[in-house]
């Protein structure tokens, strides 16, 4: 009966401590200072609306925008990973592999920069232009 009770014991510890451990894993998984960040560039013409799983400040301008980044317009969606984005000068920077999308346009490109509040965006790298 001793051992049984011992046994029990054992193994309730064990099962405590791996959900203590897998709980303590899934909530400090991430260093982020923003959870599911949105953000918008605005011009005369349209808005551009940023998204992305993570960010985190740099300054009290500049975030850092990470994990599935899309910027969507009503005229074109960009995809990448990793983009800094400045809230007062209302640009864009990123150095990764980035997927741009329009109507009968496609570009694959190293990374791009948007200037001018969305109303001119620069690829740069070995890039990929498909057009329709």
């Amino acid at each position: 009966m001793i051992f049984f009770v011992f046994l029990f014991i054992i193994f309730n510890k064990q099962f405590k401590l791996k959900n203590t451990k897998l709980e303590g894993e899934i909530s400090g998984s991430s260093n982020a200072d923003i959870s599911k960040p949105k953000f918008a560039i605005n011009n005369e013409s349209k808005k551009i609306y940023i998204t992305a799983n993570e960010g985190n400040f740099l300054n009290k301008d500049e975030v850092m925008l990470r994990d599935n980044v899309r910027f969507k317009s009503n005229d074109f969606s960009i995809e990448t990973n990793k983009v800094i984005f400045d809230r007062n000068k209302q640009t864009a920077q990123s150095n990764t592999s980035s997927f741009f999308k329009a109507k009968n346009t496609t570009i694959f490109s190293e990374g791009f920069d948007i200037h001018n509040k969305g109303n001119t965006i620069i690829f740069y790298g070995n890039s990929f232009l498909v057009l329709k």
